[in-house]
């Protein structure tokens, strides 16, 4: 009876495989679980065999189709900021370093699966058009970004100049579904912006400075520098370093940047990984020009990234600046860039920053020594003040009324260190 039984089942069960398609390959050998690299590369390449063998689309099934696709699932495993790069994306990120690239200018990123803008940078299409940092798209050209990959999606972002896009965003602080129509551009990123002494009604009797630093890129710390110079002549006695929005760049920039305000063959910030390679300790240059020690304060929010945190933890842990706004975002992580040999290339993480005090950056981000937030709200307004030139009338009323919270509290917070300097003859 029960051998019966079982021969029925068995019946069914063939039925059931002929009846779906579905056809089974049986491994054959030992069954006992080996790590080594031979053993699992003969794995991968009985699957790739298969996969051309017998998948259904033959034009899908390239050798380099499905290496690459392997490459994007594997790095994309690891962590959000490991990623795999056709040629074209290789490329692409060259560009992106030298600030020319054609595109929309907003840079994104993914958290738990959704596209995130993190910033629109200035002076670019998606800027203008008013996407704001935190905007999750939701649709390319009526696609939906739901199952897109991060390198996917900048790819489709990007493109030649003169070209139309709309971008569906969903604004999480309204809960608004809304379309943005823009034509991509050639984009030259100016990452110095809006160098001056701020007005006597911010400053009082002193002169405070104001700088603002979009990314870092190959011309940042040289730019820096002349726009220091100008306020210098003015008779600059203290500045506010406006770190918020940065997601990053160069780490040779940021530390240039930083070496502005600190002495020569200074510790920036130093890195970490398995192996000792990428064990480094990164200083100021030892030429550097030398420059006052005037009382300095950056601003950051958690929109500030990867070489803002650099910047802004630095001068922290060296007692050189406060910082004044939120905690930033906690990207503290290293990626090597790896060129392969048919042009594509690895964005791999082999270690961590560490600021000069060996605080961990990565996933903890760098605390303000002064909390000020933002509402929505007041997050949207500043966004209006730096595209002045492109608001509607409306928009100019709105702002009529406006005061930066975050910028006027690092304000309070230099002159109050002026006043005591003065009283006590510090300096």
């Amino acid at each position: 009876m029960k051998k019966r039984l079982l021969q029925s089942l068995l019946v069914v069960l063939v039925v059931f495989n002929v009846a779906v398609g579905v056809r089974v390959y049986q491994a054959v050998g030992a069954q006992e679980k080996d790590d080594s690299g031979y053993a699992s590369i003969a794995v991968f390449a009985r699957a790739m065999q298969l996969v051309r063998q017998d998948y259904v689309d033959e034009k899908k099934v390239s050798y380099e189709a499905l290496t690459h696709a392997a490459m994007r699932g594997m790095l994309g495993d690891l962590d959000p900021h490991s990623q795999f790069m056709e040629p074209r994306d290789f490329k692409g990120m060259q560009d992106d370093t030298n600030s020319r690239f054609g595109g929309l200018g907003v840079v994104v990123s993914q958290r738990e699966g959704a596209l995130i803008i993190i910033t629109p940078m200035e002076d670019t299409p998606g800027f203008r058009a008013g996407l704001l940092p935190n905007d999750q798209i939701i649709k390319i050209d009526g696609q939906s970004t739901e199952k897109m990959d991060l390198s996917e999606a900048i790819n489709i972002l990007r493109g030649e100049a003169g070209q139309k896009v709309t971008l569906t965003i969903l604004r999480p602080a309204t809960k608004e579904i809304k379309d943005f129509a823009m034509v991509r551009e050639n984009i030259k990123v100016a990452s110095v912006k809006d160098a001056k002494i701020l007005p006597a009604e911010q400053g009082g009797e002193f002169k405070v400075g104001y700088v603002r630093i979009t990314q870092f890129n190959v011309p940042t710390a040289d730019d820096l520098a002349k726009k220091l110079d100008e306020l210098e002549k003015q008779g600059m006695q203290a500045l506010v370093l406006d770190l918020r929005y940065n997601p990053g760049g160069l780490l040779n920039s940021a530390v240039d940047v930083a070496g502005q305000f600190l002495p020569p063959k200074t510790l920036v910030v130093s890195t970490e990984g398995r192996v000792q390679s990428q064990d480094r300790k990164y200083l100021t240059a030892d030429t550097t020009k030398p420059r006052p020690r005037y009382p300095l304060a950056i601003l950051t929010n958690t929109g500030s990234a990867s070489g803002s945190e650099i910047v802004a933890g630095a001068l922290k842990d060296l007692n050189r600046a406060i910082l004044v706004g939120e905690t930033t975002f906690g990207k503290g992580s290293v990626q090597s860039v790896i060129q392969l040999q048919d042009g594509s290339a690895m964005r791999l993480t082999t270690a961590k920053y560490y600021t000069p005090s060996h605080n961990v950056i990565h996933e903890h981000g760098v605390a303000p020594t002064i909390r000020a937030t933002m509402t929505p709200e007041q997050e949207r307004m500043l966004m209006l003040v730096r595209r002045e030139d492109s608001m509607t009338e409306a928009e100019r009323k709105d702002l009529a009324s406006f005061r930066d919270p975050q910028l006027d509290r690092a304000v309070d917070a230099l002159k109050g260190v002026m006043i005591y300097a003065e009283k006590t003859g510090k300096k």
